[in-house]
């Protein structure tokens, strides 16, 4: 529950701010900042308040240039007043002077909200499908004045702050306004653009300050190990990939050949000195070898902002920010682009299910379990150590479903596979008796999460038809790929586990041994048209001491070239989507590895 907050107390008859407001804006613990200052009416005239540490004079000006009166100070922490000559209430620039030079700035407290109420309605409703659009960081104008418009949601908080190089990453300094009925806040801040640091400084409920947070709606990163979000301008890229989006939203997926090929960006290949190729040293390279080698579409494992390079971008803190690790964000709207226009189709891995509790990230992210369970039983992940989103909260499932609708919509991706799936679908996934809650009607389903993700298959194809969603899923959850209509979770393919399953097991005997195990060829034909699968032979099973599919398969040298082509062969006679992961096409002898590019000599 919300503690109270300092809010604004009333004014004197002189038009003075309260002692108490002025201590609050000082210390940076006032919850209502844009009660105290900009500007406000006193009497019939309005006065000017601001905060300013370092300064000894401020002189105000109208935006256009004209004075509109003299400051004075009320505290020696740089809390300034004083009456204005202006007949209306408009935004100021104020003239800061003190004993080493002078600077200008215009006072974000003079100026309007930016989001209005319908976008507090369908935000409250958890119907907002344009959330990236309004949170986060964007350069706008806004009332005259070119600037950043910043909006965050932290419902729980007593008073949050954007601090980054241009505050000093002073919290006091750039103080939001909360939209309560929301719990969203924001902020217009002036004579920014893109390319500034930025974090969120928060109080939360109990008053105490949090480390500072990455915007959960940031579209670019810092490098790690630096984990500040930066301010960026949605990809200005001119798209030519207007055929191949064309062929997609008409086609039907399921009967077109989709042969997928999975790639780690940052160990594919490496430059000379050892660091990561950008997006286009990607595209000069990969794309023309998936085109030579005959595939339709590149998966690649996750690409959104994530501080650990071992996690292999599955624990992200930056849904909506394409990894810095390999440039620009634009740099990857070009590679989708380059991709298309030569015909491949590019899919990513998205993570849905679980996020890290680096404290930089969304875990307590206003002092509260806001993005995860307060529950440790449906909140936390004991095979990953990580948070689990609460698919209960509409807001969650509006973050996540916007996410997904995000990178259909501003990067033209293809495709979205989804990892874990049936982790999220399960209470009791790798929990024992006792270390799980059952569900309102007793069993195991998590129907909060089989909710979401027919929600999210349900907008994705709404609005996106040329797109495809696949799920990682493990189980036998009965119409995985079923739409939603049919009481289905709605995704348009399926991992086929199985196949993977009975067909390495089968390959790995000598053949001797095999003429009795042929049902693991056969049995999954009982099935295979039972799902709309995908057949994977993915990173999971040439990682963690399992060696290559080459050195899966029994045999001598010779031989276990001669089977991996024969099962290779199989597999692309065999019903269902295909997907290699890379390295697998040339049958590199090393297990894979994140830290080292693939064995290409």
């Amino acid at each position: 529950m919300k503690k109270p907050r300092a809010t604004a107390a009333t004014s004197g008859p002189d038009g003075l701010a309260a002692a108490s407001d002025v201590a609050a804006i000082v210390a940076g613990t006032h919850g209502d900042p844009f009660a105290v200052l900009g500007v406000q009416e006193a009497g019939k005239g309005f006065v000017a308040r601001c905060f300013v540490p370092n300064a000894e004079f401020v002189t105000a000006y109208t935006l256009t240039g004209i004075i509109a009166g003299e400051l004075s100070r009320r505290d020696d922490g740089g809390f300034f007043e004083g009456k204005l000559s202006i007949k209306k209430r408009q935004p100021l620039r104020y003239h800061a002077r003190n004993a080493g030079g002078d600077w200008w700035l215009t006072d974000p407290y003079s100026f309007g909200p930016v989001l209005g109420p319908m976008d507090d309605y369908y935000i409250a409703e958890g119907s907002h499908l344009r959330l990236f659009d309004k949170l986060g960081a964007h350069v706008i104008e806004h009332e005259g004045a070119t600037g950043v418009h910043f909006a965050v949601w932290a419902p729980n908080a007593r008073r949050v702050s954007v601090v980054g190089d241009f505050n000093e990453w002073d919290g006091r300094r750039h103080s939001m306004r909360d939209r309560r009925d929301t719990g969203i806040w924001e902020v217009f801040i002036p004579d920014i653009g893109a390319g500034r640091p930025y974090k969120y400084e928060i109080i939360g409920p109990d008053g105490v300050r949090l480390p500072l947070k990455a915007d959960p709606f940031a579209f670019k990163s810092e490098l790690r190990p630096a984990t500040a979000s930066v301010v960026a301008v949605p990809p200005a890229h001119e798209w030519g990939d207007e055929a191949h989006r064309n062929f997609w939203r008409n086609a039907d997926h399921r009967r077109e050949a989709i042969s997928i090929y999975e790639v780690h960006a940052g160990s594919w290949q490496l430059r000379d000195d050892g660091t990561f190729l950008s997006w286009d040293e990607l595209a000069d390279r990969l794309i023309p070898y998936v085109v030579e080698t005959g595939f339709t579409h590149i998966e690649f494992m996750p690409i959104s902002e994530h501080p650990y390079d071992p996690s292999w971008g599955y624990q992200t803190t930056g849904l909506y920010a394409p990894s810095a690790r390999f440039g620009d964000p634009d740099g990857f709207a070009r590679f989708v682009d380059g991709a298309h226009r030569a015909g491949v189709g590019v899919i990513l891995d998205w993570v849905p299910a679980h996020f890290p509790v680096d404290e930089h990230g969304l875990a307590n992210f206003d002092g509260t379990a806001l993005y995860e369970h307060a529950d440790p039983r449906k909140g936390f992940h004991p095979d990953w150590n990580t948070a689990i989103y609460n698919f209960g909260r509409r807001e969650v499932v509006s973050f996540l479903v916007n996410n997904a609708l995000f990178w259909a919509e501003k990067y033209h991706v293809d495709g979205l596979r989804v990892d874990a799936v049936a982790s999220m679908l399960y209470l009791d996934y790798s929990r024992k008796a006792g270390e799980w809650i059952p569900n309102e009607k007793g069993g195991r389903e998590n129907l909060e999460a089989v909710s979401f993700l027919q929600k999210m298959n349900k907008e994705v194809y709404g609005h996106h038809p040329g797109v495809m969603t696949i799920a990682e899923e493990s189980t036998s959850w009965p119409k995985v790929s079923a739409p939603v209509h049919e009481g289905g979770l709605g995704f348009g393919f399926k991992w086929n586990m199985g196949f993977m399953h009975d067909t390495l097991e089968y390959f790995s005997k000598e053949p001797i041994f095999r003429k009795h195990h042929h049902n693991d060829l056969t049995f999954g034909l009982t099935y295979a048209f039972s799902e709309n699968f995908v057949l994977p032979l993915s990173h999971d099973e040439v990682v963690h001491g399992k060696g290559t599919l080459l050195g899966k398969m029994a045999g001598d040298d010779w031989q276990k070239f001669a089977t991996l082509r024969a099962y290779y062969a199989f597999m692309w006679g065999y019903p269902g989507k295909k997907l290699l992961f890379m390295g697998q096409e040339f049958a590199q002898r090393r297990e894979w590895s994140e830290a080292r590019a693939l064995d290409w000599n």
